[in-house]
């Protein structure tokens, strides 16, 4: 029975008078971020693809939610409520940030540094590692930008067979392109 917020049987009595002063909002919407909580973090992870900027943005939108809690009538869509200040806020810091790259009129080609070779040679030697039927499949695909029933039609086999053939070579391609350090699971001592 500690005096903490978390004790769930006593209430602090500075927390006794934040609930009488705000009529029980600020313990209603606690529990709604204990409950809610992960779940809100994964889609801000989403969001962000950083832990750290995906718990920044989630309290920042936590914030926005229990200042507007009261106005809030649909306690039922309050997720959608917090996705979409995740959303909105995201975008302003996206657009808040300073440029560091500036468009140009020529794209540079991609190279590997390091000695690994030329990256569109590299992938041209990995396609011509593949199997027939998986290359053929990733040609059609990528190159030819064929959907999978076209794909299937034109190689005489099903979806199914295309999906997967596919999924195997595409596998088998970033296995090929992958740096020989990055293969490592552990570095070397």
């Amino acid at each position: 029975m500690g005096s903490g917020c978390d004790s769930g049987h006593e209430t602090h009595p500075d927390h006794r008078l934040v609930i009488a002063v705000t009529g029980g909002t600020h313990e209603e919407f606690r529990e709604y971020v204990v409950a809610r909580g992960p779940t809100l973090l994964r889609a801000a992870y989403q969001l962000t693809g950083h832990p750290s900027d995906a718990e920044d943005l989630l309290q920042a939108a936590l914030v926005k939610t229990y200042l507007a809690w009261d106005r809030i009538q649909e306690r039922a869509a309050m997720d959608a409520y917090v996705r979409r200040a995740m959303v909105n806020i995201n975008i302003s810091w996206w657009r808040r940030r300073k440029l560091e790259e500036y468009p140009s009129e020529e794209l540079p080609e991609p190279v590997l540094t390091g000695g690994y070779g030329y990256l569109p040679e590299r992938v041209e030697q990995a396609l011509d590692r593949l199997p027939t039927r998986m290359r053929a499949a990733v040609m059609l695909r990528y190159y030819e930008d064929m959907t999978e029933p076209e794909i299937a039609k034109a190689l005489g086999i099903s979806v199914g067979t295309v999906k997967s053939t596919v999924s195997r070579a595409m596998a088998k391609l970033r296995g090929d392109l992958t740096i020989p350090e990055q293969r490592q699971l552990e570095p070397q001592a």
